[in-house]
C-alpha cells in the first residue's frame, strides 16, 4: 500500500477513542478488540473479543472470551461484570471475533472457533443476551462470517471468508464469498462476491468486516484488506510483523447481494492514529460493526492494532458517493 494513501475525508474518528480498552473491563483483560456492535431494544450492544493473561512483549495468553457491554449513546460503554462466552472443550480451544446482527428482533451472533481440526465459523442466536443456541458450525477453514439484517425471499444471507491454503494457489490470497440458508443451519448457493485480486491497494487476503447496512442504492458493506511488505517491520509484540490491515467499502445489489455494484477505489480507512499504529499488532484496522442512524449518520466500530476498540462516523450519503452512487 502506498504511503500517501489516507483515510477518506468523510471519515471522522471519535475524539474519545479508544471507546473500550482493557483497563475498562472489570475482570482480567489484556486486548479488547474486533467487537460486534448493534442497536437492540433501545440500547447499543457490544460483544467484544478479550484475549487475557498476556503482557506486552509476549504472544502467549491464558485464554480468550467474549464480553458484553451496553451504551445509551454508542460512545460511553458499560461492560458487564463477567464474560459472556468462554467456550473450551477437548475439541474447541476458543471462540472469538463476534459479530452481531438483529433479524426479526432476534439477536444473531457470528463468531470464529479454533478447534483441534481447523478454524470454523459459527452462528448462534439469543433472545435475552444470556442463553444462546448454536445454529451452525462450518467445516474448516472458514471465518469472518457476518449476517445481513434481513432475509431475502425467506432466506438468511451471509458473507464469509473461506481460506483454502492449497487450492487457491497463492499464500493468503483469500476472497469474500456469499451464501444463504432457509434456517441459518444449512448453507448453500455459494457465490464469489469479491476476489482479492480485485482490490487494487491490497496484495493479500480480504474478507468481511461489519454486517452490511441497507440503503435505497444497495447493501453498504465494509471489508478488511491486507497488504504485506516483507521489507518493512511494523510495531508489534512479536517480530516479523509485516501486514497492514485497511478497511474497504463496497455496495452490493439488494436482490443479488453477491453482485458488487460499486466499490470505493481506495481504502475508506487506513491506520493513522497512535492507537491504530502501535499495539499487539500495529497498523491494523478491523471493522466489526456499522450502524445507520435515522439522521443518516453511520457509526463504524473497529479494532485498532488488535488491542483496543474504536469508533468513527460518516454520513451515509458520503459513503455511497465513494462507491459511485
Amino acid at each position: 500500500m502506498h504511503a500517501s494513501i489516507q483515510s477518506a475525508s468523510c471519515i471522522t474518528r471519535h475524539p474519545h477513542n479508544p471507546v473500550l480498552q482493557a483497563s475498562d473491563i472489570p475482570y482480567p483483560a489484556t486486548l479488547i478488540f474486533n467487537a460486534g456492535v448493534t442497536r437492540w431494544q433501545g440500547k447499543y450492544v457490544m460483544a467484544f473479543r478479550n484475549d487475557y493473561g498476556g503482557t506486552p512483549g509476549t504472544t502467549h495468553f491464558d485464554g480468550t472470551n467474549i464480553g458484553l457491554a451496553f451504551s445509551e449513546d454508542g460512545v460511553k460503554w458499560t461492560p458487564q461484570p463477567k464474560p459472556w462466552i468462554e467456550w473450551k472443550t477437548e475439541e474447541i480451544r476458543r471462540a472469538y471475533d463476534p459479530r452481531l446482527t438483529i433479524i426479526e428482533d432476534r439477536c444473531y451472533l457470528c463468531f470464529a472457533v479454533d478447534t483441534r481440526h481447523g478454524i470454523r465459523g459459527g452462528i448462534a442466536v439469543t433472545d435475552d443476551l444470556d442463553k444462546w443456541e448454536i445454529l451452525s458450525l462450518s467445516a474448516p477453514d472458514n471465518r469472518n462470517m457476518v449476517l445481513f439484517p434481513e432475509r431475502n425471499n425467506g432466506m438468511f444471507m451471509r458473507l464469509e471468508r473461506p481460506f483454502p491454503i492449497y487450492g487457491r494457489g497463492a499464500s493468503e490470497a483469500f476472497d469474500l464469498w456469499y451464501s444463504d440458508s432457509p434456517d441459518c443451519a444449512y448453507w448453500g448457493n455459494t457465490q464469489l462476491v469479491l476476489g482479492s485480486e480485485q482490490v487494487p491497494w491490497a496484495n493479500a487476503k480480504i474478507g468481511p468486516g461489519a454486517p452490511p447496512i441497507k440503503t435505497d442504492h444497495g447493501w453498504l458493506t465494509l471489508f478488511h484488506a491486507v497488504t504485506v511488505d516483507k521489507d518493512r517491520e511494523l510495531p508489534a509484540w512479536h517480530r516479523n510483523w509485516h501486514k497492514t490491515y485497511t478497511i474497504g467499502l463496497a455496495l452490493l445489489d439488494l436482490e443479488q447481494p453477491w453482485r458488487v455494484i460499486g466499490m470505493c477505489p481506495n481504502p475508506v480507512m487506513v491506520p493513522e492514529e497512535p492507537y491504530e499504529l502501535e499495539g499487539f499488532r500495529g497498523h491494523v484496522l478491523f471493522p466489526g460493526g456499522m450502524i445507520l442512524k435515522e439522521t443518516g449518520e453511520v457509526k463504524i466500530y473497529y479494532g485498532g492494532a488488535d488491542t483496543v476498540e474504536c469508533l468513527a462516523t460518516a454520513e451515509v450519503g458520503e459513503l455511497l458517493k465513494l462507491c459511485g452512487s
